[in-house]
């Protein structure tokens, strides 16, 4: 195949047509925008598909319950989902997805039987039929549209009906003719494959958990369901009473979008894109795409995806699930109406680690808004045009000053030469796109926030309105102002990925007109803002949310309030420590108790006892919340060891999981191993309280440390 070295192919699920959007597909879709655009300023030819999945039982029931035909649902729900988008700017007039894949689409059907003609003419790595017919009876989940394992449902008391795990709702009986694809053929090339490639599966956390699944052996997948119990679907080719399994179906999409096994995509590049793929997938469906994707690729005789990338899920502010029953839902429809694009662009790519669990609340949106937006970007645009207006009549002064009066630059607090800054902006400039080239969109935002701090300090110390009234000062207030100017410019072609109409408006302001979405940030270089530029009309581009107007709006309208607080019962579950073990609460007396005091050396321990307790340095890789427990957290703490180690720690009232991430930690690496929650931790994070009431602080270290090493 020719390589084509600038094409990239970023793709997010294709949602399923059973029910509308919610802030799931929203987040997906913006983080693939994001690179989407980001990728095109940096000069690749960039392809980014989304869209629906539109086949399957859940579709025909869902249509059956809303009293329409299965067509009709999905037309529906697609087009609910593009309203969606176009509102908020990600569709294609907005230079947003370059296609709304749909697999009820013609073309998909041809493109996903030659897919399944391909697969089945060749062998697996072991030598066998890749597909074969057999009979299947086993338990089906219409939501996670799969079969369940035992370890994969539960019977609730006062029932017989076995329940999936994650969508709680019963599980179907199944019974029946079936395809398979002989999945249990692909165990070692799917292990060889993902331990060579540490990219291929990101983030780490969850590489290693589809390593372990797989490890845990893998059973043939069912990949077809007879057409009288499922009629909506994909035909099986030359079988006219099976249609496919909806895995092989939707997964399928990646590929015939471009024109793989089909002739009216073709001329949009199978190829060309097909070698340097990005799947962007929530962490729920990363099995799908990692094991059974890879495996039908593999036996098709086609290159795999360069990385599959499982985001983290968003959490209410008490980092709950959300869900209708506890009311805590955050409504696209209501973000939409009172918050802009770019301040929720913005909060969704600062406020989640990428890869981690993330809180999301009307209320911290609001605050991030105004203090990053409002009072940080927007206030340094406002106050830096509003002060060319008033002083330099419009236009943008020289910057330069000349060595004569570097004295009086010094006297303001000025750099005279201007070097400081620029080392700042470059440095910065290249920290934030080593962030973005690794998805670590957070880190990368926070790089620029610093440097906006930084002119703002510049600003209130030298003061411009006391320069502005003497002469001798002329060229320090052009510099503070060009500075400042020129600052904004770096700014808005760097966060034009994020908050493209915010960057637009504020380079237009500036005075410039280029289009910004073809300037590269990389080379971006100081001074290039012409002096004498006439800055253009002048607008506020991150007014000051009212958060008591606005909440008390939003409260109304969602009737109970979304930002109800339901704190969690004290004694619901056993008292976590923070040490990372689950301790019972002593209620029998200490044998002194009450009685004369004893000799204190009968409480001091010999140098050979605390020599047996094994203390290293550990550093946090993973932080994350446990569903269903309110006080742990799992983190995977690397000790310097072959893999990181398993660690819960009852630590979830007092830090949010993604800003532990990266920080060092004593860890108890000999403690003996304990199941919590049916996981196993392998060690206790050292912390300190005074009493039992005080909130425990993590010990940390103020030197740096390496890794693994022991304290003695």
């Amino acid at each position: 195949m020719f390589l084509i070295m600038n094409a990239f192919y970023i793709t997010t699920p294709i949602y399923y047509a059973n029910s509308l959007p919610h802030l799931g597909h929203l987040y997906t879709t913006i983080v693939a925008d994001v690179i989407h655009r980001y990728k095109k300023q940096r000069g690749f030819d960039v392809y980014f598909l989304t869209g629906t999945d539109e086949h399957g039982i859940n579709i025909q029931r869902a249509a059956e319950k809303n009293g329409r035909t299965p067509k009709e649902q999905v037309d529906h729900i697609s087009g609910e989902l593009k309203r969606m988008f176009h509102d908020f700017g990600l569709d294609t007039e907005s230079g947003g997805y370059d296609i709304f894949m749909r697999t009820t689409e013609l073309f998909h059907y041809e493109g996903v039987q030659h897919l399944w003609r391909e697969i089945a003419k060749n062998k697996t790595p072991k030598g066998n039929d890749n597909i074969y017919k057999g009979f299947y009876e086993g338990l089906f989940c219409a939501p996670c549209a799969a079969f369940k394992t035992e370890d994969e449902y539960y019977t609730p008391e006062a029932s017989d009906l076995p329940y999936c795990l994650i969508h709680e709702r019963p599980l179907d009986k199944v019974s029946e003719e079936s395809y398979f694809f002989r999945l249990s053929d692909y165990d070692e090339f799917l292990i060889r494959l993902i331990e060579s490639d540490p990219g291929l599966v990101r983030p780490e956390s969850r590489r290693n958990e589809v390593l372990s699944f797989v490890k845990g052996g893998l059973q043939d997948l069912s990949i077809s369901r007879q057409k009288s119990a499922v009629s909506w679907g994909v035909p099986v080719p030359d079988d006219e009473y099976h249609v496919m399994y909806v895995w092989l179906d939707a997964l399928s999409n990646y590929i015939t979008a471009t024109g793989y096994g089909n002739s009216e995509r073709a001329t949009v590049g199978f190829d060309k894109y097909w070698q340097n793929v990005m799947h962007l997938v929530g962490k729920d469906i990363l099995r799908f795409h990692t094991v059974y994707w890879f495996s039908f690729l593999k036996a098709a005789g086609l290159e795999l995806p360069k990385t599959v990338y499982a985001h983290g899920m968003w959490l209410d502010v008490d980092g709950r699930k959300m869900g209708k029953t506890l009311g805590n839902v955050i409504e696209v429809d209501v973000l939409h109406e009172y918050f802009s694009v770019d301040a929720i662009r913005y909060f969704l790519l600062r406020e989640m680690v990428f890869g981690q669990d993330g809180k999301f609340g009307y209320e911290n949106l609001i605050e991030r808004a105004n203090a990053d937006l409002a009072s940080g970007l927007g206030n340094l645009a406002s106050r830096t045009f509003s002060m060319i207006t008033k002083y330099r009549d419009g236009f943008v002064p020289s910057g330069k000053i000349a060595e004569d009066n570097y004295i009086q630059a010094r006297r303001a607090g000025l750099d005279p030469d201007g070097g400081e800054i620029v080392s700042v902006l470059e440095r910065a400039r290249d920290e934030f796109l080593r962030r973005f080239d690794n998805f670590e969109f957070s880190l990368g935002l926070e790089v620029l926030w610093t440097v906006i701090a930084r002119i703002d300090k510049m600003i209130s110390d030298c003061k411009p309105w006391v320069l502005v009234k003497d002469e001798k000062q002329a060229e320090t207030l052009n510099a503070v102002l060009y500075r400042a100017t020129e600052t904004l410019r770096w700014l808005s072609v760097l966060l034009y990925p994020v908050m493209p109409e915010a960057a637009k408006n504020i380079y237009a302001q500036i005075g410039l007109g280029e289009d910004i979405e073809k300037l590269n940030p990389a080379a971006l270089k100081w001074g290039e803002l012409q002096p004498g530029t006439r800055i253009g009309e002048t607008e506020g581009v991150f007014p000051r949310i009212d958060k008591n107007k606005v909440m008390n709006e939003i409260n109304e309208q969602t009737a109970d309030g979304n930002q109800r607080s339901e704190k969690a019962v004290i004694g619901a579950e056993p008292h976590a420590s923070a040490s990372g073990t689950t301790v019972d609460i002593e209620t029998t007396p200490p044998a002194n108790a009450g009685g004369s005091a004893s000799d204190p050396s009968e409480s001091f321990i010999t140098i050979d006892d605390f020599i047996k307790v094994e203390l290293r340095v550990g550093e946090v890789k993973v932080a994350e919340r446990i569903p269903n427990a309110d006080k742990l957290l799992r983190f995977e703490i690397d000790l310097g060891e072959e893999k990181p180690r398993q660690i819960l720690a009852g630590l979830a009232e007092y830090y949010d999981p993604e800003k532990l991430i990266g920080r060092k930690v004593v860890v108890v690496a000999n403690l003996k191993p304990r199941k919590m929650r049916g996981l196993e931790s392998q060690g206790m994070i050292c912390a300190a309280s005074l009493t039992e009431e005080d909130s425990p602080a993590i010990a940390t270290f103020l030197e740096d440390v390496k890794v693994g090493a022991r304290l003695k």
